[in-house]
């Protein structure tokens, strides 16, 4: 296990993009406030939840297809994650901000879109790089920021709800992500530069 952590916290595009994948889910994660937006902001029911409910995961397969169709022409892969990432956060504020529900659909949309871009260059990145027999332990780690910062996520979610609103608590969220992405962008220049033929070890 250390081995696998040692190896995480050498590597600096590997560590960039696990903290990024923590930070993103932790302050962007809005799900558990839907039913909130559903019934106090929008004012819509069960029918239209589902919507809201499902609109990241088209957005996560039209990204999943368009990345697959356009994988050969996608050079400048730390720029793409990093745009991709501002793009989900910009998207989340703007579904904090909208009291309609057409306008919070397409926004979700762009958020699940934005996710699943980054998530899937990222994932591609970390099996590059990752030495075969260090992969199950690097796969446990990616586990570890990937699946915690969602669960966190909700926990701030929900305390900063109660405190200032579910609109603004997510508005909050996606300033974070787009702090948090150039803040990495700044402090790792191995993945803003990374173009993906490199191993960047």
């Amino acid at each position: 296990i250390m081995e696998g952590i040692r190896f995480v916290v050498k590597t600096p595009i590997l560590y960039a993009t696990m903290i990024l994948d923590f930070c993103v889910t932790f302050f962007g994660t809005a799900t558990i406030l839907m039913p909130v937006f559903a019934q106090d902001v929008l004012h819509v029911g069960p029918k239209a939840l589902g919507l809201l409910y499902s609109a990241p995961a088209i957005g996560g397969v039209l990204a999943g297809i368009l990345v697959a169709a356009l994988h050969h022409r996608i050079e400048h892969q730390g720029k793409v994650i990093l745009a991709s990432v501002i793009l989900y956060g910009i998207a989340t504020i703007g579904f904090g901000l909208s009291k309609v529900l057409l306008l919070s659909l397409l926004f979700l949309v762009l958020v699940g879109f934005g996710d699943m871009v980054s998530t899937i260059i990222r994932n591609t990145i970390r099996q590059m790089i990752t030495p075969d027999h260090l992969r199950g332990r690097i796969s446990s780690v990616t586990r570890i920021f990937f699946q915690g910062g969602p669960q966190l996520g909700e926990i701030e979610a929900g305390f900063l709800a109660k405190a200032i609103g579910g609109p603004l608590s997510v508005v909050v969220g996606g300033a974070g992500v787009i702090i948090i992405t150039l803040l990495l962008a700044l402090k790792s220049p191995k993945l803003t530069n990374y173009r993906g033929k490199e191993l960047a070890v």
